[in-house]
């Protein structure tokens, strides 16, 4: 929820998202988290990395 852009639900949804699939291999990636499309995508992408 710090992320500009990403409030309550859409961080639940992360966190949902990587207990059932594990760990983000790409920042884009978040872009199958119900949610994010290609424009949040984009202007959260300064703010989040993967490993």
């Amino acid at each position: 929820m710090m992320i500009p852009g990403v409030g309550k639900i859409t961080a639940q949804r992360i966190v949902e998202f990587r207990m059932t699939n594990g760990k983000f291999k790409s920042v884009e990636e978040l872009g199958n988290v119900k949610g994010i499309g290609l424009k949040k995508l984009e202007k959260i992408r300064p703010f989040v990395k993967a490993e």
